[in-house]
Order: C-alpha cells, then sequence, then structure tokens
C-alpha cells in the first residue's frame, strides 16, 4: 500500500480525496519510481478540482510531474537506484502521475536527475521551470539576444514566469515582468526584473499594432494580453507563447506578424522530445541560479495540495508549491 491523491468521478461526483492505494491497481509500465517529491501546476489544479476535463480516465493519480528512485526497471536505460525526473506526457491526465509515493511509468518519459539538484529542487523547478527554459531556448534559436532589447513575461509571478524571469536576468537580459498582483513587485525584483508593470496595461482589447518596445517575450497567458504583447514587439522580435491563464482565444491582427515580421513560437512542453528535454534541464543546471529557488517555491504536504488547487486556479499562489508526498 502507498499514499496518494486520488481523483474519482461516478454517480457520487467529482472528488478528490488522499487515500492508501494498493500496489496492484498501478497502471501498465516498466519504470516502477518511489516518488519522493511532486509538485502543483496550474493543470493539476484543473484536475484535483475538476475545474477542466484535464482527467480523461477514472480513478486518476494527479501530478505532471515528479521526481524519484527507481524501485524496478525493465527499460534499458534505467536501473534500480536511478535517479530519475517526469515533466508531461499526459501523466495525471491520461496515465497515473506523482502525486503519490509510487508511480509505473514508460522509461522513454523519464530523464536523469541532474547532479546539480536536490529532489525539492527539480521538482522546485518542475514542468514550469522547464518550460520556462524551452521559451528561453526558442528566445535564443530565433536570434534574440540581451543588447537586442527588453524582454517581456507575463503572469511574471506565476510558476513560469518566475523562473523565466530568474533565467533571462542571469544571461543578462533587461527583464519587464507583468503581473496582476502589484504586492508581488519586491519579489519579482528579487528574480531580476528591471521594472515590473500592471496586467491591466495589457488585459484590455488594443490596437493591432502599437509602439514598438519588445525584443521579446515570454507569455504564459494567452488572449488579449497576448495580442497586446505581439502588437508592441519590435522589428523581428519573438514570442514565445506557452500558456492560456487568461483563455485560448488570441483576438489578434496579421499585421505584427506581415508588417513588423515578428515571429510568434509556440511552446509545448507535454510531447517535446527527449533530446530537447535534456538540454533544457541541461541548461537550467548552469543558467538558473539556485539560489533563488528558496525564494520561488515553497512546500507542502498531499493533505494541503488538495484545498490549494482552488486556490492556484484564482491566480492567489505565487512561484512553484512543492509536494512532498511523504509527508
Amino acid at each position: 500500500m502507498f499514499k496518494g491523491i486520488l481523483i474519482e468521478k461516478d454517480d457520487a461526483g467529482y472528488r478528490a480525496a488522499v487515500k492508501e492505494i494498493d500496489e496492484s491497481q498501478l497502471p501498465e509500465g516498466n519504470v516502477t519510481v518511489r516518488v519522493s517529491h511532486s509538485t502543483l501546476n496550474y493543470k493539476d489544479g484543473l484536475a484535483i478540482t475538476g475545474k477542466g476535463p484535464v482527467v480523461r480516465k477514472f480513478p486518476m493519480v494527479p501530478g505532471i510531474d515528479l521526481v524519484g528512485v527507481v524501485e524496478e526497471s525493465t527499460h534499458p536505460e534505467y536501473k534500480a537506484g536511478d535517479a530519475v525526473v517526469l515533466n508531461g506526457w499526459g501523466v495525471g491526465e491520461a496515465h497515473w502521475g506523482g502525486l503519490a509515493q509510487k508511480a509505473r511509468l514508460n522509461g522513454d518519459w523519464l530523464v536523469p536527475l541532474p547532479s546539480t539538484f536536490s529532489p525539492q529542487q527539480a521538482m522546485a523547478i518542475g514542468t514550469a521551470g522547464y518550460t520556462a527554459m524551452l521559451c528561453v531556448l526558442a528566445l535564443e534559436k530565433h536570434g534574440v539576444r540581451p543588447a537586442d532589447g527588453e524582454i517581456v513575461v507575463t503572469g511574471a509571478a506565476g510558476g513560469v514566469g518566475s523562473v523565466a524571469v530568474a533565467i533571462l536576468a542571469k544571461l543578462g537580459y533587461t527583464v519587464a515582468a507583468v503581473t496582476g498582483r502589484p504586492h508581488d513587485a519586491d519579489y519579482l525584483k528579487s528574480l531580476g526584473a528591471a521594472e515590473v508593470l500592471d496586467r491591466s496595461l495589457f488585459a484590455s482589447p488594443g490596437k493591432p499594432l502599437g509602439k514598438e518596445r519588445w525584443a521579446g517575450a515570454v507569455d504564459v497567458v494567452g488572449s488579449h494580453v497576448l495580442a497586446n504583447v505581439c502588437a508592441t514587439t519590435k522589428y523581428r522580435g519573438v514570442v514565445t507563447a506557452c500558456g492560456l491563464a487568461a483563455g485560448m482565444d488570441f483576438p489578434a491582427t496579421v499585421a505584427p506578424f506581415i508588417l513588423r515580421g515578428v515571429t510568434l513560437a509556440g511552446i509545448d512542453s507535454v510531447m517535446c522530445p527527449r533530446a530537447d528535454r535534456l538540454t533544457a534541464w541541461q541548461r537550467l543546471a548552469t543558467d538558473l541560479d539556485i539560489s533563488k529557488l528558496g525564494t520561488i517555491s515553497r512546500e507542502v504536504g498531499l493533505d494541503e495540495a488538495i484545498p490549494l488547487a482552488a486556490s492556484l486556479l484564482k491566480g492567489e499562489v505565487r512561484g512553484r508549491v512543492v509536494v512532498d508526498v511523504n509527508k
């Protein structure tokens, strides 16, 4: 038996609770991991509360992230005792995830835990931080350099935004952080933001083109915020889009793309190829100031994760939430 959050849906309704789970209930997979830590992400919040159609089969253990030690393996790349990390791949949606003390998985989904990070630090990064790194890599791939000008990060006080601000600042970029929580200004400046802007400046319908300002952007919000960021991006600037906190709509025009040559780069972390994942984690080990992780994250136990899920969806949670599944 092991402890985990189990989501069930039946005639009695939709519910999530911490339960004792029999190991025989674990899904198929060629690697069994003794999980030490997981995280609470926006998608986990949707799954636990039932506020979005995230869970595709029931019962389900949520948790799109996990870190732990291999207990059993028939996968050629992993053996008992190996420390591993998992992000995405539909885990916590279609396959039991990391918010439990054990997980059985496809070994192809795993990457080795970089020796730079403790398990807790790896989850302080988690999918959010790994997604932020993918955004930075995309900006670099498209030629955006620190000398080119400011980078705007939206939803900056959230998980992706917090890590993006910290990485970009360490790499020498001038970062403007956008948030709907003005009281987080000092927090964002401590991560390296040069300026903090109120989300209201971006949240309403804007013009097809605005004054050119941004050399690049990391957007986790979508909707009017993304449209306004694109409209104010400089000639040949690059906008990376990785979230939809304000909605899936994109009420924009083609003007920024055909008149200013702006690139809109989509960032997917769920099905991202293994080679790109390894690169992202390698870069996180060198380009993220580990000392910032204590500021960005806090740790809770499994019981605390369920009520926190609703707060997360309301935008009341700053930075990253690490879940110690053994608490």
